[in-house]
């Protein structure tokens, strides 16, 4: 019957279904797979903010209906946050509002601004709700190049020449989920001054802001002068605090959106549950050295894993930012496509990885490997590629040899 319902036909069957599924039957099977699939963070939330959490639970007057766009005091520690770490200055009322993570946050906004007929751009390959948020809200999307260069500029030029209507909003995500890519704030000035000159509102998915490994800091598209303008910034307690469960997000910048935004969230919510805000403010406004220790412990994941893939003959790029290495499939197994050649490398290797087509039909030439494990269980997986990648070399060309692979 599901058939019948317009939404849902515009959703195309779930990618990671099939590499879900096969992966549910090797576990059934009893055997060891390594997920390296799911951008699940695996390290529990720092003591402190537990410790707030369990104290506020305490207290019965924190157990009725909570405030939808957020209690104050949280949305003044986002106010602080963003005043410390982009010099950015936001009016907690009227510039702030506390979301159920930043994928709730994007579907609502998507619902409140966008319409049957409008256009929205989206970089291809990109975390899934960017699309499909839009998509579930009738709108139209357009792809663009996903990297922060001129590449994307002239095709959001092309896009607002071409496209009837003109565009309504663009989505960016840097660092991003699943590449790892990092914009600068020189390309951020560019994207405004695009976005003022057309009047095309900027949503900026900015979740890993913390989670990078040099010296270069994710910068915010707010910190370029007038962006609030025309910008809205979503982040996120998920990555920088291991909150992932807890589903705590913001949305901060332009007050038109901030405003569309908490309309529609006061019809379908009441906020999260209030200690749950109470330990979210608690995380922002205390010490900050457990995000270090995190970043530590990312960067010594990716510095593992990276190697040993390409001690494999893998050759994969080294992510600046973010908690994946996205990487490219190697040459003789490319035909296969992400899915297919994701299957195989979990029947073989024990690994499970995501598909790249699950972000974008530009994304099929790869899959999305998480460092969600630790270095041993990391250490397992990359044994595993190793020998599936230099001593299994009579490995299938084709979809259909893979598909019977996963079978036998």
């Amino acid at each position: 019957m599901t058939e019948d319902f317009h939404r849902i036909r515009r959703l195309p069957p779930y990618v990671f279904a099939e590499v879900n599924q096969a992966k549910a039957a090797a576990r059934a099977a009893a055997e060891d797979v390594v997920d390296l699939g799911m951008g699940n963070p695996d390290s529990p939330t720092p003591p402190h903010i537990v410790a707030k959490l369990i104290e506020a639970v305490q207290n019965p007057d924190t157990h009725g209906y909570s405030a939808s766009k957020g209690i104050p005091g949280l949305r003044r520690a986002l106010a602080g946050y963003y005043s410390r770490r982009f010099d950015v200055d936001l009016d907690p009322d009227t510039e702030i509002v506390a979301t159920l993570g930043s994928k709730e946050g994007l579907a609502n906004l998507a619902a409140a601004i966008s319409s049957p007929g409008d256009t929205i751009l989206v970089p291809n390959p990109s975390y899934p709700i960017h699309q499909f948020g839009f998509i579930i809200a009738g709108a139209s999307v357009r792809s663009v190049p996903h990297t922060p260069d001129e590449a994307m500029l002239q095709a959001l030029d092309r896009a607002v020449r071409h496209s009837v209507p003109k565009p309504t909003a663009l989505i960016v995500n840097y660092p991003s989920n699943p590449t790892g890519l990092m914009a600068d704030l020189d390309f951020y000035r560019e994207l405004v001054a695009f976005a003022k000159r057309h009047s095309i509102f900027i949503l900026s998915d900015l979740a890993y802001a913390e989670l990078y490994y040099g010296e270069r800091k994710p910068p915010s598209i707010l910190q370029v002068p007038g962006a609030r303008e025309v910008a809205v910034e979503f982040t996120s307690m998920s990555k920088t605090y291991n909150m992932a469960g807890w589903r705590m997000g913001f949305a901060a910048g332009n007050k038109r959106l901030i405003s569309a935004l908490t309309r529609v969230k006061s019809y379908l919510d009441y906020g999260a549950f209030t200690p749950i805000q109470v330990a979210s403010a608690a995380a922002l406004n205390g010490p900050q050295d457990c995000i270090e220790d995190m970043r530590r412990l990312y960067r010594e994941r990716r510095d593992v894993l990276v190697k040993g893939l390409h001690q494999a003959g893998w050759a994969v790029p080294v992510p600046e930012a973010g908690m994946f290495v996205w990487a490219e499939i190697p040459e003789r197994f490319r035909d296969l496509g992400s899915v297919e050649f994701s299957k195989l490398l979990l029947a073989r290797a024990k690994v499970a990885v995501a598909p790249g087509l699950g972000f974008g039909e530009h994304g099929d030439g790869h899959v999305r490997i998480a460092m969600v494990e630790n270095t041993q269980r990391i250490r397992q997986a990359l044994r595993g590629i190793r020998h599936f990648l230099q001593v299994d070399n009579g490995g299938p060309a084709t979809a259909s040899a893979s598909v019977e692979s996963v079978k036998s």
